[in-house]
C-alpha cells in the first residue's frame, strides 16, 4: 500500500474507536481482514457508516434493527448474516 492509503487506514482506525467496546471489535476486524481488498462501493458504505452515531451503530450491528437502505449491505457483512 502506497503512502495515501496507509494514511487512510490510520484516520479511519481513529475513527472505528467508539465508545462501545464491541464495536470496536467488529470496525478494527473489518478494517483489518477486508477492507483493503473490498470493493470501492463497499468501503464507501463503510466509510458512511462510521458517520452515524454510536446508539444506531450498537441497534444495526449489535441488535438487529433495520438500518436505512444505503448502509444495509455493509452493515449485513459486519452482523455476519
Amino acid at each position: 500500500m502506497g503512502e495515501g492509503a496507509d494514511k487512510e487506514l490510520d484516520r479511519l482506525r481513529w475513527h472505528c474507536r467508539r465508545g462501545l467496546l464491541e464495536l470496536d471489535y467488529i470496525f478494527e476486524d473489518y478494517l483489518d481482514q477486508r477492507y483493503a481488498a473490498a470493493p470501492e462501493a463497499e468501503r464507501a458504505q463503510f466509510r458512511a457508516l462510521l458517520d452515524n452515531q454510536d446508539p444506531d451503530l450498537q441497534a444495526w450491528i449489535l441488535h438487529g434493527a433495520t438500518p436505512p437502505q444505503p448502509l444495509a449491505a455493509i452493515v449485513t457483512l459486519l452482523r455476519g448474516d
